[in-house]
């Protein structure tokens, strides 16, 4: 059985990895998600790497192998359905369930999050939008693009937030930007820094720092008019 800590490298790998279209994560990016040194992650690299769980390239990074990224969809399977599960039935905040998950995810056993999962009723996303893997490994993930992206005129639902910072979360909170609406781009302005976009009526201006960490789907209909 892994540890924790194994378990929580293969998590943060998988991550930055998979932002980054399959490329290795760096030393520095694990150091700087883990909140640990450099030299700390580089030795636990190279133990994942003599486990079998990992290639590790000095100077360029890690990438998982196929029994290290089948073991981090388990730990991420068990993190976001557990999420949901807090926001489900004790009315977490998207903002407040991160933490939690994270203290749990090590201790609960399979058996129950195939349980949380049927009575949940296979839920595709958790609260941030983050797909999660299904039982046999397998995970569905949709075609998705930034805000920052988006051409003025076009409609969208916000899909998943890359930021799960309880400051950002809040923020989209108070801004009136929760998962799943709907809306429409009014403004793009890349020299401004600046998108606006219409939802329920109402107009809000983002910085694009911001924008870019929303990720939506595109919608055929006028509803975000």
């Amino acid at each position: 059985m892994a540890s924790l800590t194994v378990e929580n490298y293969l998590k943060t790998i998988y991550q930055i990895s998979g932002r980054q279209g399959g490329e290795p994560a760096a030393t520095g990016q694990v150091a700087t998600a883990l909140s640990v040194s450099p030299g700390t992650v580089t030795s636990m690299l190279k133990t994942l790497a003599d486990s079998g769980l990992a290639t590790y390239t000095p100077y360029e990074g890690a990438k998982l192998t196929p029994s290290g990224a089948a073991l981090a969809l388990r730990i991420l399977r068990r993190h976001r359905l557990i999420e949901l599960f807090l926001t489900k039935t004790l009315e977490l905040s998207w903002d407040e369930v991160h933490e939690e998950a994270e203290n749990m995810e090590h201790a609960v056993s399979d058996l129950l999050v195939d349980r949380i999962d049927a009575y949940l009723g296979y839920p595709r996303v958790d609260p941030h939008g983050d797909p999660i893997p299904r039982a046999d490994g397998s995970l569905e993930d949709e075609q998705q693009l930034t805000l920052a992206d988006c051409e003025v005129g076009s409609q969208f639902r916000f899909a998943r937030v890359i930021d799960q910072s309880p400051e950002f979360l809040r923020y989209l909170s108070e801004a009136g930007l929760p998962l799943g609406a709907v809306g429409r781009v009014t403004a793009n302005r890349a020299e401004a820094g600046i998108v606006t976009v219409t939802i329920a009526g109402q107009d809000t201006t983002l910085g694009r720092a911001a924008a870019e960490k929303i990720l939506v789907a595109a919608v055929e209909d006028g509803s975000g008019r």
